[in-house]
């Protein structure tokens, strides 16, 4: 005699329709959510179980509540919204050791993976890039930076490897990133950008790693 499955609780199914909203990009990472009535009139659940399923999303680091305000976008997954929250705790320092291992690592693995059309959008995101430094547009270059880095973390072709470094988000290239402003601080530097995109081209992931590592190099080299 079969048994009928077990339905979850209501607010995981509240939770699982938001998370997916979330990751659908309906709201945006800074993005403040719905209020209270609109999603409970949205989902046609009580109030409880909205709050029930908001709470349990800002555990997992997806959903920030602020008293008063309301509810805000914080990460777009569980493994993002935890990362973040670690990060922080730890300092620049130790944030850029880990970026040895995974942009030595996504760089090994774009070079024998990315195509023509990947280079051309690398190649694109570097302009960019060394435009808005030229422009001392600071926030633009960063952009355009974490989006080049993150770009190349995706042509590694191993999900999980992008998905782990896009956790870092504003950890790598947000508030935290100095060395943008300091005097004498090269945001043009060749190395890990302009000859990383040479190397993956070429298909030498040994020579894309070694530009990697001479790019942080420096980076370390300006932390406070």
């Amino acid at each position: 005699m079969s048994k009928t499955p077990l339905r979850p609780p209501l607010s995981e199914e509240v939770g699982a329709k938001l998370q997916a909203a979330v990751a659908q990009g309906r709201w945006k990472v800074g993005e403040r959510i719905p209020a209270e009535p609109e999603l409970m009139a949205e989902m046609g659940v009580s109030r409880g179980t909205v709050r029930e399923a908001i709470k349990a999303l800002a555990s997992t680091g997806i959903f920030e509540v602020r008293r008063g305000d309301g509810t805000y976008v914080r990460a777009t997954s569980e493994i993002s919204g935890t990362a973040q929250r670690v990060f922080r705790d730890h300092s620049d320092q130790d944030v850029l050791q880990v970026r040895f291992a995974l942009d030595t690592q996504s760089a090994r693995l774009a070079a024998k993976a990315a195509d023509a059309k990947v280079i051309e959008k690398l190649r694109t995101l570097l302009s960019q890039r060394s435009e808005a430094w030229e422009a001392r547009d600071y926030p633009a270059w960063a952009q355009a930076d974490w989006k080049f880095h993150l770009e190349v973390a995706r042509a590694s072709g191993v999900p999980l490897m992008s998905e782990i470094y896009e956790s870092f988000g504003d950890v790598f290239h947000g508030t935290k990133m100095v060395q943008r402003l300091s005097d004498g601080f090269d945001g043009c530097l060749h190395e890990g950008h302009e000859s990383l995109v040479d190397a993956i081209q070429a298909g030498d992931p040994e020579a894309a790693a070694r530009t990697v590592i001479k790019n942080l190099d420096y980076c370390m080299s300006w932390m406070p």
